[in-house]
């Protein structure tokens, strides 16, 4: 099989009663397989796929592992040539995933790819989620061309050609399985949020690119397992941003040429200098009176002092040079606020 388009489904029943019928029908007359990996959903999911989707390949998992678990189990039991992650919440177009594999299939230097994210809701403005593919800045926060924190573009057609960038969103997101498999999948200490990040981050460091390619597009409601004002989701998000740069920071350093002592001596700096952004964040957290927030921050960080694992010195010593795409060397969080 060519290429495996798999969602990975927790208690999201109204979204595949409403958003599968598409996907299947897109993939007509592709080399192509659209499958349905549940965490051990309890809102009726896999009957709802037996009734009305019995011809839909199912790959029930013993719980709920989170994006990372889930993925890395379900596609272990998945061959194809290309995998393409998927969220129960989006809509496709007919003529979306044809693109992606054209361009997979004439840039073998590409690792992953990925469409134009739009709102489902305001369908000319771009979704927060990965809008026209992501970039990253010095200190970890991630935006996106067309978004940056909560402002969003009308989209014009301004990002309408194929740019390399640092990541494209996990919502909607086409990996090489070869990759996939030489990377172990996805960090499953992040459970949820930035892992994907992460992974085409490690892509980047092996030499490999990233690029959304806006011929292909989706439409993404977002917020379907977690919402934004989710305690929970914040710390996932605080923790995995201090993971992703513990996994990766000092390597892209040593990969820019530093020698592995000075690579490792940024890095750590310039987590310090996350880490007490982060403190920032706690404290006004703290003088609004959202607990629940500043809570969330504190055991973000302790979480990731608990998990964090640093790259070893012998494979900082082997990281060999390479070019990281679209990693903003400022900082995007005054100039999302102001």
């Amino acid at each position: 099989m060519k290429t495996a388009v798999v969602i990975l489904n927790w208690n999201t029943k109204e979204f595949l009663h409403r958003f599968l019928p598409g996907l299947i029908a897109s993939t007509e007359g592709l080399d192509a397989e659209v499958i349905v990996a549940d965490s051990a959903s309890t809102d009726g999911s896999l009957e709802l796929l037996a009734e009305e989707f019995p011809a839909i390949r199912r790959i029930p998992l013993d719980g709920n592992h989170g994006f990372t678990g889930g993925y890395n189990r379900a596609l272990a039991q998945v061959e194809a040539d290309y995998f393409v992650l998927i969220n129960s919440d989006i809509e496709v177009p007919s003529g979306w995933l044809k693109p992606l594999v054209d361009w997979m299939d004439a840039h073998p230097e590409c690792g992953a790819c990925g469409p134009k994210l739009l709102s489902y809701d305001r369908r000319d403005r771009f979704e927060y989620a990965g809008a026209a593919g992501g970039l990253l800045d010095r200190y970890g926060y991630p935006f996106c061309r067309g978004r940056i924190l909560q402002k969003r573009e009308k989209d014009e057609g301004q990002y309408d050609t194929p740019e390399d960038v640092f990541w494209v969103s996990g919502a909607c997101l086409m990996v090489r399985s070869s990759l996939w498999k030489a990377f172990g999948g996805l960090d499953d200490r992040f459970f949820a949020h930035m892992e994907e990040i992460d992974l085409c981050w490690r892509l980047q460091l092996a030499g490999y690119k990233v690029t959304v390619v806006p011929e292909s597009y989706v439409y993404h409601i977002g917020g379907g397992t977690l919402s934004n004002e989710s305690p929970f989701k914040l710390r996932l998000n605080f923790r995995n941003n201090l993971l992703l740069l513990e996994n990766n920071l000092a390597r892209s350093f040593r990969a820019q040429g530093l020698s592995v002592e000075r690579a490792q001596g940024k890095a750590r700096r310039r987590i310090l200098v996350r880490m007490l952004l982060d403190g920032c964040s706690a404290c006004t957290y703290l003088i609004t009176k959202r607990w629940a927030f500043y809570k969330a921050v504190v055991q973000a960080h302790a979480e990731y002092r608990r998990l964090r694992c640093k790259p070893t010195r012998e494979e900082l010593a082997s990281q060999g040079p390479a070019v990281i795409r679209g990693w903003y060397r400022g900082w995007i969080v005054p100039k999302g606020l102001f």
